[in-house]
């Protein structure tokens, strides 16, 4: 792809798509194989969801299963952790006061 290395991060530089920030990087062919209805269940996802390509769909899918399994690893860690204080009022109260105290000391 096109572009100039970002600086040191592999990634090429930053392309605008409709006001997300995208990163084109290198990319490796990957060929599957799908029954005519699930090709063409893609074919009308891309067409009817603004997708540019079946692979942009299928990237999409993959990085939406990569959040969710993320997202369950921490609440899985999350359920075998030891309890905590409980969450009220004054605990957001003292968060908000750490986040101001941290946004000031950045100034």
């Amino acid at each position: 792809m096109g572009g100039r290395e970002g600086a040191g991060t592999g990634q090429a530089a930053a392309l605008p798509k409709f006001g997300k920030t995208i990163y084109a990087h290198v990319m490796s062919t990957m060929n599957i194989s799908l029954p005519e209805g699930l090709k063409d269940f893609v074919d009308q996802q891309v067409a009817e969801r603004g997708y540019a390509t079946s692979s942009e769909y299928v990237r999409e899918l993959i990085r939406r299963d990569q959040d969710r399994l993320h997202l369950r690893g921490l609440l899985v860690a999350g359920a075998v952790s030891r309890p905590t204080r409980p969450v009220d009022a004054a605990y957001f109260e003292r968060l908000r006061a750490r986040v101001r105290k941290g946004a000031i000391a950045r100034r």
